[in-house]
């Protein structure tokens, strides 16, 4: 995927909008209930977000004495270019341990590209450094790959070897590309039960996986992990509580990525990420917290989940988060054939109107001033889509974009934290859309666990008008339990939205295979995720056609 849009590595001395409430706040947080010392001296380095040098650097850990095997959170690749390809590890042979096991020390890792899983044909190879900064984990940025190539990779400290992972690079800039497959996942609550669609998803054959968001939950895990109800393990009691530190959030990524299935998916595939609310707190907007109290509070609780998300995913230097802010929003390319603008739809955003709860749209909602995007994003995805070539514009993003009417009267209650409660945002993205002669655009949604399919819309409150482009909310990988195909509220729904083509209840993932002449897109459900085990099928598939946007049955 050729990666275009400005994007500047962190600086050292480079200092984000918020640097002046968190220095403000750092030596206060001690005091405050929800926050530790550790916190508080974790606020002071996020100033910079480098591991020291020289002197006072950490010391080396010799690797021979690492007895218990370092790779427990597995291994990922992510944001594929035609040249390169970004690959994460984590090292943590005790990974319920705050540290993981390995104290202050930095440790040195060896890292093989190849052709093969055997690695019989090791094309590049070379070491990097596990820092206790950055949670020892690694980010290796390999350069120079060949396009439209698959690769394998492994990672060794000491005498441990990692499993092997399998990733690709995208297509030359520009070239033909007939074809294309993906997925999109969203919403996995470790606590809701087990991830039993990333296992089948291990198994398919998609090009690269977008992950839209809830990675993680910030609610308390229970010994027996929820809906998991384990007989064999007792998780230990730091996650029986709501993550609010840098540590916690470190040991909550260490329990989710200790799931087998997702460590599968995650080595077979390349993932590309963006983040949703519960990756730091639920129904957050911007620097506003679910409970709207203080700015400078959240901040800190913001900079410490988002240093967390980059350090647990496979993410460039560019994401980095400088404190509690990070460009997250990206651009993507599959050859000619799809543009892929990965937004961020959380980091700034205006506060949810009508405090948060569904209501009609109104003045407050309706605000022109409002953004769901911030200023800088929405010129940024439209500049993009007026300068690009590719056949398809896919948008992955978070939250419902099409109209969602949840009454059959008038007026009727609509989401306040999705696009329909920022209106005036939604319409200018679609104005722009049209502006640049976007034919064949597809949203990729997260956040709301179950699967839709919708045809968008130029007037939602008139069916006959102009469709304009498609979107699929891909359901969830455990939030909300195994769930119904159809909930209580299905009819409803349907009959509300006449521009709603499916609704489906249960978890799973979608599949999109994009071509030069249509794309297909499969709901790919699980039978239940409660108890292990369950099997997976395809409840519904549709294609829209290249230049004659709209959903048809396949």
């Amino acid at each position: 995927m050729a990666l275009t849009g400005r994007q500047r590595p962190p600086s050292e001395h480079a200092f984000s909008p918020h640097d002046a409430v968190l220095r403000s706040a750092a030596p206060h947080v001690a005091r405050r209930r929800f926050l530790t010392v550790t916190a508080a001296a974790a606020l002071l380095a996020f100033s910079t977000n480098r591991p020291a040098r020289g002197a006072t650097a950490a010391r080396e850990l010799d690797a021979a004495r690492i007895t218990d095997d370092p790779f427990t959170l597995g291994v990922a690749s992510g944001d594929p270019l035609p040249d390169s390809v970004l690959l994460w590890t984590r090292l943590a042979p005790q990974p319920f341990a705050e540290d993981g096991g390995l104290g202050q020390q930095r440790v040195v890792v060896y890292w093989e590209v190849a052709l093969d899983e055997w690695f019989g044909f090791v094309e590049h190879r070379g070491v990097a450094t596990a820092h206790p900064e950055y949670a020892h984990s690694v980010h290796v940025d390999v350069k120079g790959l060949m396009p439209d190539s698959e690769y394998y990779y492994r990672f060794r400290v000491g005498a441990w070897i990692s499993p092997v992972g399998r990733t690709r690079t995208a297509p030359a800039a520009g070239s033909d590309t007939d074809g294309m497959r993906l997925a999109a996942v969203a919403c996995q609550a470790y606590q809701d039960g087990y991830y039993t669609a990333y296992r089948h998803l291990a198994q398919e054959d998609v090009d690269v996986v977008f992950h839209l968001g809830d990675y993680l939950y910030e609610y308390a895990v229970d010994s027996a992990g929820g809906a998991r109800r384990y007989t064999d393990r007792k998780l230990p009691d730091v996650f029986n509580r709501e993550t609010t530190t840098l540590a916690d959030y470190r040991l909550r990524y260490a329990l989710y990525k200790t799931d087998p299935d997702l460590q599968a998916a995650h080595a077979r595939h390349p993932f590309v990420v963006t983040w949703d609310d519960h990756e730091t707190e639920n129904n957050y907007a911007g620097a506003v917290d679910e409970k709207g109290g203080p700015q400078d509070q959240f901040l800190v609780r913001r900079a410490a989940a988002y240093r967390a998300y980059w350090e647990n995913q496979p993410l460039r230097a560019e994401q980095l988060p400088q404190g509690p802010d990070a460009r997250l929003y990206r651009r993507l390319a599959w050859g000619s054939l799809a543009q892929f603008d990965i937004l961020d739809t959380r980091q700034y955003r205006s506060d949810q109107a009508y405090n948060d709860r569904p209501h009609a749209p109104g003045p407050e909602s309706d605000d022109p001033a409002r953004t769901l995007t911030g200023d800088a994003q929405e010129r940024w995805l439209l500049d993009g889509w007026r300068s690009s070539g590719a056949l398809w514009k896919v948008m992955p993003q978070q939250v419902c974009f099409s109209q969602r009417k949840f009454d059959l009267t008038a007026p009727a209650r609509v989401s306040m934290d999705a696009w329909d409660g920022y209106r005036a945002s939604r319409a200018r993205v679609m104005a722009g859309a049209k502006a640049a002669g976007v034919a064949n655009w597809m949203v990729l949604t997260g956040d709301v666990h179950v699967g839709y399919a919708f045809d968008i819309k130029e007037d939602f409150d008139d069916p006959a008008s102009k469709t304009v482009g498609t979107e699929f909310t891909c359901t969830s990988i455990a939030s909300g339990g195994d769930g119904t195909e159809k909930p209580s509220d299905w009819e409803t729904y349907m009959k509300a939205n006449p521009h709603m083509k499916y609704f489906d209840g249960r978890r799973g993932y979608v599949r999109v295979e994009l071509g030069d002449e249509n794309a297909q897109v499969d709901f790919r459900t699980v039978s239940g995720i409660t108890k292990p085990g369950g099997t997976i099928s395809t409840t519904a598939s549709f294609v829209t056609e290249v230049g004659s946007p709209g959903l048809k049955s396949a």
